[in-house]
């Protein structure tokens, strides 16, 4: 864990004096990253509900004929439907993936960075909750998709928090922003 919070920059100690490194002037953004968090997993929740409920075992509903339908899809594997086999091993990466970012909530300084963590964080509960507690069984449940564009692969509210929180970090670290709030220029 110690080595992720390293390579995104946010080390525990000063890397010359090896003294505690000091920490930014300004107020924590923890309560903005679990409220962002909060409601991308409550919006995916809440539309995984409704598409077990009315659109399982239904046909699917055309939004935008030939480019857009909703339409249930139990996915236990990841993205684009690879590794149907590993749906314990996606669990146990999500669960990591959740621990590292709790981790680094508390030197969490920049707002962006609360967002970006907070989308991944909410995105990755969403679909855990689903490997968790949907068939077929504990750890190995199948994803709830159902947003289906043409010629592409069908996903759900938690799969576009984590790539729209990635796409976040990727921005956030080409600029020089690091979690701790600091910018630097490489």
């Amino acid at each position: 864990m110690a080595e992720a919070e390293h390579v995104i920059g946010t080390p525990d100690v000063d890397d010359e004096a090896g003294a505690p490194a000091e920490r930014p002037k300004g107020r924590r953004r923890v309560v903005a990253l679990f409220a962002v968090a909060l409601v991308a997993y409550l919006l995916d929740l809440g539309s995984k509900i409704l598409v077990v409920a009315r659109l399982e075992h239904h046909d699917p509903i055309v939004v935008i004929d030939g480019l857009l339908k909703f339409e249930a899809v139990r996915n236990p594997g990841a993205a684009f439907g690879i590794g149907e086999a590993f749906t314990v091993l996606f669990t146990v990466i999500a669960a990591a993936v959740i621990v590292v970012i709790v981790r680094l909530a508390r030197k969490l300084y920049s707002l962006p960075w609360a967002i970006a963590l907070g989308l991944l964080l909410g995105g990755a509960l969403g679909n855990l909750t689903d490997r968790i507690f949907r068939a077929p069984g504990v750890f190995e449940g199948a994803v709830v998709d159902f947003i289906a564009p043409a010629h592409f692969a069908v996903f759900n509210l938690a799969d576009s928090a984590i790539v729209c929180g990635g796409f976040l970090i990727v921005i956030l670290s080409f600029k020089g922003l690091d979690p701790d709030g600091t910018v630097h220029k490489d």
